[in-house]
C-alpha cells in the first residue's frame, strides 16, 4: 500500500515539475547549451562538458517521492545546460535507483555519460551488475574503484569489461586527499582511462605529481569535492567577489571555484553535487565563456587564500 502511494506521489510529480520535457526525451541542447566548453578525453575521440553532476548525500533520498522529483528536476536543467556526466557509487546509499529513476522519467538515457564506481572486497561482476539495474542502462559508460578498495582485484575485472565492449573507459578514484602514492603507482603502471581526485582553489596537492602524470600518460581528470561538500561556498560568501572576476567571466562565488579548477590544463571535468536547480546553473554556468590563464588562476588562489 505505501510502495504503491509512493509511487504514485513520485509519477503526479514528476509528471507536474517535468513536463516541459520533450516527449521523446530532454528537449536538444540549443540556447543556453550553445558554446558550452568541452574537453577530450584522452585519444578517445570523446569530450566531455567541463562541468558535471556528483551524487554523494545530494540524491541519498530514499523513496521520498518529492525529494526523487526534485532530484529528477535538477537532473533536467542539468541536461537542458548541457550536461552528461553524472557520477555515483554503491556507497552512496538510494543515489543509483534515484538517478535511474530521474533518466527513466526524463528519457535521458541518451543524454548521459554514465559514470560509477564498484566498491566491494567481494564479488565486483554481481555489484556492477545491481548498479547497473539501478541505473537502468545498457552498460556504464565509465567505471571506477572506489577510492582504490580491493584495486588488485577489481581493476582487472573492469579491464575485461572494456575489452569484451561491455564498458567504454576504466578509471580509479580517491578523495579527500588519500592514497596519492599509490593512485600514482596504478597511473604508472596501468592503461587507465581516468582518475578521480579531490582539488580545489585551496587543496592542490595534486598539481605537484598526479595532474602533471594525467597529462602525460594521457589520463582523463574528474575532480570531486570542488566545493568541500559547501564548507568552501559557505567561507568565500560572506566576501565580495573580486570586481576582476568578471575578467574570467565569472559572476559569483560558485563560478569563480569551478572555473580555477577546469581550467587547469590536466582536468577534464568537475562534478559538483547539489540538490537545488539554481545551483545546477550556477555550476553550468562555469562551463560557458573564457577559462583563466595560468596568471589568472594564481591571482585567483592569491585572492581566495588572502580571506
Amino acid at each position: 500500500m505505501t510502495e504503491n502511494l509512493h509511487r504514485r506521489q513520485w509519477l503526479a510529480l514528476a509528471a507536474g515539475m517535468l513536463g516541459s520535457a520533450a516527449a521523446g526525451g530532454v528537449a536538444a541542447a540549443t540556447g543556453p547549451a550553445a558554446g558550452l566548453l568541452h574537453k577530450p578525453v584522452g585519444t578517445s575521440g570523446v569530450s566531455l562538458p567541463v562541468i558535471g553532476l556528483g551524487s554523494w548525500i545530494t540524491f541519498n533520498v530514499g523513496d521520498d517521492a518529492q525529494a526523487r522529483a526534485s532530484c529528477a528536476e535538477v537532473m533536467r536543467h542539468f541536461f537542458q545546460a548541457g550536461g552528461r556526466m553524472i557520477d555515483s557509487s554503491p556507497m552512496y546509499g538510494s543515489s543509483q535507483p534515484v538517478i535511474g529513476a530521474g533518466l527513466q522519467a526524463l528519457h535521458a538515457h541518451a543524454q548521459v555519460f554514465s559514470t560509477d564506481k564498484v566498491w566491494t572486497s567481494g564479488d565486483g561482476r554481481a555489484q556492477i551488475e545491481a548498479s547497473r539495474r539501478h541505473w537502468g542502462v545498457r552498460q556504464f559508460d565509465l567505471l571506477q574503484v572506489h577510492n582504490l578498495l580491493a584495486w588488485q582485484t577489481q581493476l582487472p575485472l573492469l579491464f575485461e569489461l572494456k575489452r569484451a565492449g561491455r564498458l567504454r573507459f576504466v578509471g580509479i578514484t580517491t578523495s579527500h586527499g588519500r592514497r596519492h602514492r599509490d593512485i600514482e603507482r596504478i597511473m604508472r603502471e596501468h592503461p587507465l582511462d581516468f582518475v578521480q581526485v579531490s582539488y580545489n582553489i585551496v587543496e592542490r596537492d595534486v598539481e605537484q605529481r598526479i595532474l602533471p602524470l594525467a597529462r602525460e600518460r594521457g589520463i582523463a581528470v574528474i575532480v570531486n569535492r570542488p566545493f568541500r561538500e559547501g564548507a568552501l561556498i559557505r567561507a568565500v560568501q560572506r566576501e565580495r567577489l573580486p570586481a576582476w572576476a568578471q575578467e574570467v567571466g565569472c559572476a559569483n562565488w560558485p563560478e569563480f571555484l569551478l572555473k580555477f579548477i577546469v581550467s587547469h590544463p590536466a582536468v577534464t571535468c568537475a562534478i559538483p553535487a547539489t540538490s537545488r536547480v539554481e545551483h545546477v546553473q550556477e555550476n553550468m554556468a562555469a562551463a560557458r565563456g573564457r577559462l583563466p590563464d595560468a596568471a589568472q588562476r594564481a591571482r585567483m588562489a592569491a585572492a581566495v587564500a588572502a580571506l
